[in-house]
């Protein structure tokens, strides 16, 4: 009987196949590690970004909410002509998102007869605030015969 042990060869390795491959998996290791940690900085950047232009957005619809909604207490008025012409102010001045006294906004509105009649009112309601240094301001314009009109 013949021995056939001594010609059969164990799996080879594909790392092993003439040559001296010492260090290769520590390299893949390495470079595996500087994608992930590429991918980790553009995940974390990605978020730093959606959380600040979240908060601009909110802060935004805040303000024009404040707008909308002094642009629509003067457009009530029952008799549109009693509106007299001239630049306002909030007296709760800064007031927080809901109109109370103590936020950021300070709103002011602007009522001009623009036909010189007393039939219709400009009425120009401005909300402005200060963040991270920049001066910011939603504006909102209408034309209203009073009556929610």
């Amino acid at each position: 009987m013949k021995n056939f042990s001594s010609n059969v060869q164990g799996p080879r390795s594909r790392y092993s196949i003439g040559r001296n491959n010492n260090g290769y998996l520590m390299l893949e290791i390495l470079m595996a590690v500087a994608i992930f940690s590429v991918g980790l900085l553009a995940v974390g950047s990605l978020i730093v970004s959606t959380t600040r232009n979240n908060t601009t957005g909110n802060i935004i619809t805040q303000a024009t909410m404040l707008a909308a909604e002094q642009l629509q207490n003067l457009k009530d008025t029952p008799n549109i002509a009693t509106l007299a012409t001239g630049t306002y102010t909030d007296s709760n001045n800064p007031i927080g998102h809901q109109g109370n006294p103590g936020g950021i906004y300070n709103r002011s509105w602007t009522v001009s007869d623009p036909l010189l009649n007393t039939t219709s009112r400009r009425i120009q309601v401005r909300v402005s605030w200060n963040r991270l240094g920049q001066n910011r301001a939603v504006e909102l314009t209408t034309i209203t015969r009073g009556n929610g009109t």
